[in-house]
């Protein structure tokens, strides 16, 4: 088994990422850890920290794709790019998995380019973890790579997060809820009006129906259903409760599980290889989880379950 990881993405990288790979290969037997950038550049930061640069692969490129550059054009006019290697390594079959805290919409260019989607998935979408109160976690997905959606999308992040939720959280017959403006089915804009019927009626997950924003951090659900301009919205704003608790000085088990370093990166769900993007300001810690979460979904078969709930 190979991973892949692009010591090139991210606020802080190459340290940072190159840190993360060390604290993932003392956490890893059975994996080899496949690092993508400045070879030269890597070299010097694990002689620095008295690691043997023996234990990585190297796939060496000085070429990266800058976090404001548009990410079609990027993935195209770089393609010695570390995403675009990485892409490449991935597509080949050089590498089983492959994780970036780089720019998200070239991982999500890159992957519709090279691995492409699942037959059958019209959209893939990036998921994220919602902390319960009482304890458990729950799947929120899109939350970002797809602004805009049709009903027909909704009612696929249903089953793509559903899949995802069993296999790699081990939540049994997750139950599948719709974000919307209320509990009622009338309730809603046009795409929840429109969405609702169809997961109500699918055999394919457990729909338990509209959930409001209130619930997310109860257990009305397991997973939690919306575009990706809501989804986003929520986990900015998720995401905000931990810093702010932090400046406070409040120290708070609940509150400590928003801190996105403890679960690394958000999958790519639907496409045909294991993908993670990981946050822009990861530090080596979430770089290891990152990549943790990227050998599971290697172990689970998560890939092909999803391309068997869609055959």
């Amino acid at each position: 088994m190979k991973i892949g990881l692009d010591i090139m993405g991210g606020d802080f990288a190459p340290e940072a990422t190159v840190l993360g790979a060390i604290l993932a290969y003392n956490e890893i037997t059975d994996a080899k850890l496949v690092l993508i950038g400045d070879k030269e550049r890597a070299i010097k930061i694990l002689h620095d920290n008295n690691f043997s640069p023996d234990n990585f692969e190297f796939v060496h490129t000085t070429e990266v794709i800058g976090m404001a550059e548009h990410p079609a054009k990027a993935v195209i006019q770089k393609p010695e790019s570390s995403i675009s290697l990485g892409y490449q390594l991935l597509k080949e079959g050089q590498i089983d998995a492959f994780s970036s805290a780089g720019n998200t919409g070239a991982m999500l260019v890159g992957a519709m380019f090279s691995v492409k989607t699942i037959p059958g998935v019209s959209r893939p979408a990036i998921t994220t973890i919602v902390p319960k109160l009482k304890g458990g976690l729950g799947i929120l997905l899109d939350v970002g790579a797809n602004a805009d959606c049709k009903p027909e999308n909704l009612l696929q992040f249903g089953l793509l997060g559903s899949v995802f939720a069993e296999l790699i959280y081990n939540i049994k017959d997750p139950r599948v809820g719709l974000i919307n403006i209320g509990e009622e089915e009338e309730k809603g804009n046009i795409l929840c009006l429109a969405a609702y019927p169809l997961m109500k009626e699918s055999k394919q997950f457990n729909f338990v129906g509209n959930v409001e924003g209130r619930d997310l951090f109860t257990d009305h659900a397991d997973v939690f259903v919306c575009d990706g301009f809501t989804g986003n919205v929520i986990l900015k704003l998720a995401e905000s409760v931990y810093v702010i608790s932090v400046k406070k000085g409040i120290k708070d088990e609940f509150y400590d599980k928003f801190n996105y370093e403890q679960y690394g990166g958000s999958p790519i769900l639907g496409i045909n290889a294991p993908v993670v993007v990981g946050h822009g300001i990861s530090n080596p810690e979430a770089i290891k989880n990152m990549v943790l979460l990227s050998k599971n979904m290697i172990d689970t078969n998560l890939v092909s379950k999803i391309q068997q709930a869609f055959q």
